[in-house]
């Protein structure tokens, strides 16, 4: 159900502290009646998904290397990678896989 504003027309929005319903364009205010107010009540139910870090499918001789330790061998040197992970105004991930046990892990800059 959509309540109009009858002054201007916009969608006018229930304010449930106030017990109202308010126009956001034009500030014009309407009672809200209770039972009335249970219609205009939304709920979702979101579920978030988690993502496994991004494994490459190109030869890892055509990666550089860096020297950085393995935290899960202690091997000193890495081939690394960056992506972007994020939103496009935050910095990019870097990806390190060892060079020695395979080992992938990433770094947030």
């Amino acid at each position: 159900m959509v309540k109009f504003c009858p002054k201007c027309g916009s969608i006018m929005l229930p304010d449930r502290k106030r017990e109202v319903f308010v126009c956001r364009k034009c500030g014009y205010e309407e009672p809200l009646n209770p039972e009335a107010a249970k219609a205009y009540r939304l709920t979702q139910k979101v579920e978030h998904k988690v993502e496994d870090i991004p494994i490459i499918e190109q030869d890892l001789a055509t990666l550089p290397k860096v020297k950085i330790t393995c935290p899960k061998c202690g091997n000193d040197e890495a081939y690394w990678w960056e992506l972007q992970t994020r939103a496009g105004d935050e910095p990019s991930t870097i990806f390190y896989r060892c060079t020695k046990c395979g080992y992938t892990w990433r770094s947030y800059e």
